[in-house]
């Protein structure tokens, strides 16, 4: 039975994606295990892609490759502290590396910093959500430090992919979240609260 299955599987099968999922690219059908706050501490439940799209909500999804390791946790606080300012804009946020929801929770357990996460954790055992998103190192079979905004429709509106070694910047994600939200052009550094490019044009009569 195991065989005839495998069989199936093969013939089947797509090729694995070559490269990273792009700006209007919808987010790939998944349904994984994720760690979670719960009543009585953390808990495990399944999470597919209407997360946030179920919601009506945008959603920040951040890769890490490793748990245990250095980088990845200075990241994952500094998420998780801001969680309220993405609440605000009405986008969730969800980290996810192809660590186990076992490791996981041993992470939290062992880690003094992530004692009190508010996020969910995704836990891409078998590497199938990485691998259709394209961020999956080849030589280490391990995420890549990639960031997604999606919108409530499940589009991906920006991404960034970072060298291993290069923390990320939680301020720009809102910036840019907040940027995206007003669906105006935006010039270079643009900040909520500055007149966006389309409000110069049009109090120019340009448009």
């Amino acid at each position: 039975m195991c065989n005839s299955m495998k069989s199936l599987m093969k013939e089947y099968n797509t090729p694995e994606r070559q490269g990273p999922l792009n700006i209007g690219d919808k987010l790939p059908a998944f349904c994984k295990k994720a760690v979670v706050p719960g009543e009585n501490g953390y808990e495990v439940i399944s999470i597919d892609q209407q997360f946030a799209a179920a919601k009506e909500k945008w959603l920040v999804l951040f890769w890490w490759p490793k748990d245990f390791t250095f980088v990845c946790p200075t990241e994952i606080i500094a998420f998780n502290a801001a969680t309220g300012h993405f609440q605000e804009r009405s986008c969730l946020v969800m980290g996810a590396s192809t660590d186990t929801e076992h490791v996981h929770l041993a992470w939290l357990a062992h880690h003094p910093g992530l004692k009190a996460l508010r996020i969910p954790l995704l836990a891409d055992t078998s590497k199938s959500l990485a691998t259709d998103m394209g961020i999956l190192d080849k030589a280490e079979k391990v995420a890549y430090r990639a960031t997604y905004i999606i919108d409530p429709a499940g589009v991906i509106r920006w991404l960034s992919i970072h060298d291993m070694q290069v923390g990320r910047n939680v301020e720009e994600v809102l910036r840019v979240l907040d940027a995206l939200q007003t669906t105006d052009l935006t010039p270079c550094g643009w900040k909520p609260g500055e007149q966006t490019l389309t409000a110069q044009l049009t109090a120019a009569g340009v448009q």
